[in-house]
């Protein structure tokens, strides 16, 4: 079972103290005599010396022991350091804390994002050949940091980026009015509503116009309103191919699909729905790909239920997607359909810039950092006045399917 403890805070409260041990006593002496009543005496003041020196190395023991990690704490904090390992860097977390406030949401999520974030990179550079993930660790002044793995000009992609940000404070007044048109109700105490975020995002630019480019993003939200916390859930990945491929398409959406269905096979459906109609660039008509899942605000039925959920979904992304990359790998394009990707990257661009809401509430909150928020952004687009692709084409196909998703899983 889950805890929830108070939100990002940097220490637990103090451990409560254990009672002193009892100190020991000479007993009541028998006085027969005047020698005998000095010798006793003395006997018992050498006893009780005796005991107070026992009580204070006893006292002395228990303070040093405290101060001390427990054989268990130990055990736990190797662990998560062999653990830690295999990630691209160390948890923007403390480790110490991490152990401290194990079975804990927030602790069992930062892990999850940072290992979500480690086999993604991996399996990308392996696919890649070329280039390697850099590695930007950066801290936020106001609570927080994340890390950012960025491949950039690599042989099967044009850029590549995978973040994780833990972050906390107190939500901006901008960031306050966007959860709120969304239902949120939010309610500051002087001002200040303490909060703290954490995800992994991620966006594949590749290269070749006949892979299709991934995003995905899983996060967990706290909020604390006059002590009691608001925790909320939200994610999701979704495929942006320049042409249309029917099976990658099929295989995609299924690969989502049992994803779900581990958990409730209502959830597919919903969230699939939930995808085509949040990723709408509204001024254009049209979809910014052929969907996957989105969801949001999930607080039912259990934060550990919801958990296993969310990590069964970022658990889909290389299976869901590798498979599509290798396929398409040794394809063949023209320069035709190299401006035609560079053309749906400009449509990208505008949805991520215009309606995205992680991009909004990132821009909106203080001491957030610009580059790894931009990183979703292609290293190239293009824009072209009045661009209408002919019937009949290949360009006109995809077009079609943007403005009235399909079904691709059964």
């Amino acid at each position: 079972m889950f805890r929830l403890l108070a939100p990002c805070r940097s220490a637990l409260a103090a451990r409560a103290r254990r009672p002193a041990a009892p100190r020991c006593s000479s007993g009541h002496a028998a006085r027969p005599g005047g020698r005998l009543l000095v010798g006793a005496a003395a006997l018992a003041g050498a006893t009780l010396a005796a005991g107070l020196l026992v009580g204070v190395g006893r006292r002395r023991a228990r303070m040093m022991a405290s101060k001390s990690p427990s054989g268990r704490e130990q055990r736990a904090l190797e662990e998560l350091r062999r653990k830690c390992g295999r990630f691209m860097s160390d948890p923007v977390t403390d480790l110490d804390r991490l152990v401290e406030s194990r079975g804990d949401v927030k602790t069992e999520m930062e892990l999850l994002l940072m290992q979500v974030q480690a086999d993604v990179c991996r399996a990308l550079a392996a696919v890649d050949g070329g280039q390697a993930f850099v590695v930007d660790r950066w801290q936020r002044e106001e609570g927080g940091g994340g890390i950012s793995c960025v491949l950039q000009d690599g042989k099967v992609f044009e850029k590549a980026g995978v973040n994780v940000s833990v972050v906390f404070g107190n939500l901006s007044e901008e960031a306050v009015k966007q959860m709120r048109s969304r239902g949120k109700a939010l309610k500051p105490k002087d001002g200040k509503l303490p909060f703290c975020a954490m995800g992994v995002s991620s966006v594949i630019h590749p290269k070749n116009p006949h892979i299709p480019t991934i995003h995905f993003n899983y996060r967990y939200f706290e909020i604390e309103e006059d002590g009691q916390k608001v925790w909320w859930f939200g994610g999701g990945t979704d495929l942006t191919p320049t042409y249309l491929n029917k099976d990658d398409a099929v295989h995609f959406h299924q690969t989502l699909k049992e994803a779900c269905d581990k958990h409730d096979q209502s959830y597919y459906p919903a969230f699939k729905k939930w995808c085509d109609n949040y990723f709408v660039i509204n001024h254009r008509g049209e979809r910014r790909g052929v969907g996957g899942i989105f969801f949001d605000d999930l607080d039912s039925p259990s934060a550990e239920e919801l958990f296993k959920f969310v990590r069964s979904c970022a658990q889909a992304v290389i299976p869901c997607y590798i498979p599509i990359v290798k396929k398409h790998l040794h394809d063949s394009f023209t320069p035709e359909e190299k401006a035609w990707q560079q053309l749906r990257r400009g449509r990208y661009v505008e949805f991520n810039l215009i309606y995205d809401r992680g991009t909004k509430f990132g821009l909106a909150t203080p001491g957030s950092r610009i580059e790894s928020i931009l990183m979703s952004l292609p290293l190239t687009a293009r824009w072209e006045y009045m661009h209408n692709p002919a019937k009949g084409t290949k360009e006109a196909e995809i077009l079609e399917v943007l403005k009235h998703p399909k079904d691709w899983a059964s």
